[in-house]
């Protein structure tokens, strides 16, 4: 699968220009059509390190409202954390309806560094593939976009990228041990990602493989995707007849209900007689 991709794909200065202004338009507009009608938005980035996903993120919120935007980085979990379900932490940073939510590294980790690495049992990274597919197929007939990057890039690219940064000061610390780590387990790591997009590749949460080499034909690519996508879920949502979110008819909805319900009348005490006292 990806042996086959053309990581020589590029743009020239020229073409990113024409292409890159009514794209980051288009997106801005989109944003706020989702948001009136109340479609929450799941962005996931995956992909190699040194692949570029800090900079097409950083580019990506320059053009999106901070208003209902939020990203989570990768982290490890917490001690509260790893006594739940491995998705818990992940189902309690999804965005409210209208809002957007962006994962850089995500559930995905369990299927990749954590089986590569060993981290978790087989049993366990195999189970998780049925997990994942749940957890998102949830999330899409519950009317979220689902938004997967992986960010590719050949294994002496990834060199390169790596070699340069250590040569920068003021990026060098970027660089750790487990960035070699990885990068000397490419092949393995292969094997996973494959695998992985071939469990959880599904219809309104497909993969979408972006080549990396360049970077401006890396970022273009990730904004016709998520363009694509936010115009497929308003669509979609017009040929259900549920233009308006949900959230926005419950609001509705209550408001309605308690203006069709009849005041309750205090009970009045005028012309009752008061109990009258003894006399000792």
């Amino acid at each position: 699968m990806l042996e086959t991709v053309d990581l020589t794909k590029a743009l020239t200065k020229e073409e990113y220009k024409k292409k890159a202004p009514p794209l980051r338009e288009k997106l801005r507009r989109l944003q706020y059509e989702c948001k009136d009608a109340e479609i929450p938005i799941v962005i996931v980035f995956e992909g190699w390190d040194a692949s570029g996903k800090g900079g097409i993120i950083s580019r990506l919120l320059e053009r999106i409202d901070p208003r209902g935007f939020k990203v989570h980085p990768a982290r490890p979990p917490t001690t509260e954390e790893e006594a739940k379900p491995f998705l818990w932490r992940h189902w309690v940073r999804l965005p409210q309806d209208g809002e957007i939510a962006l994962f850089d590294r995500s559930w995905y980790g369990r299927v990749m560094i954590e089986r590569v690495a060993k981290m978790v049992p087989k049993k366990v990274w195999r189970a998780a593939f049925e997990e994942i597919s749940q957890f998102e197929r949830q999330l899409a007939e519950d009317g979220a976009v689902i938004v997967k990057f992986f960010l590719h890039i050949s294994k002496k690219e990834q060199r390169r990228r790596l070699k340069r940064l250590e040569k920068d000061k003021f990026e060098s610390w970027r660089v750790t041990k487990w960035d070699w780590k990885h990068h000397k387990d490419y092949d393995k790591y292969v094997k996973a990602i494959e695998e992985m997009i071939a469990k959880t590749d599904a219809p309104r949460r497909s993969w979408t493989i972006v080549e990396a080499t360049d970077g401006r034909f890396a970022e273009i690519k990730v904004f016709q995707t998520l363009v694509k996508g936010m115009e497929e879920a308003l669509a979609w949502r017009k040929r259900r007849g549920t233009e308006i979110g949900r959230s926005k008819m419950a609001r509705e909805a209550k408001k309605a209900a308690a203006a069709a319900k009849p005041a309750v009348k205090e009970k009045s005490n005028a012309g009752k007689s008061r109990p009258q006292q003894k006399i000792a």
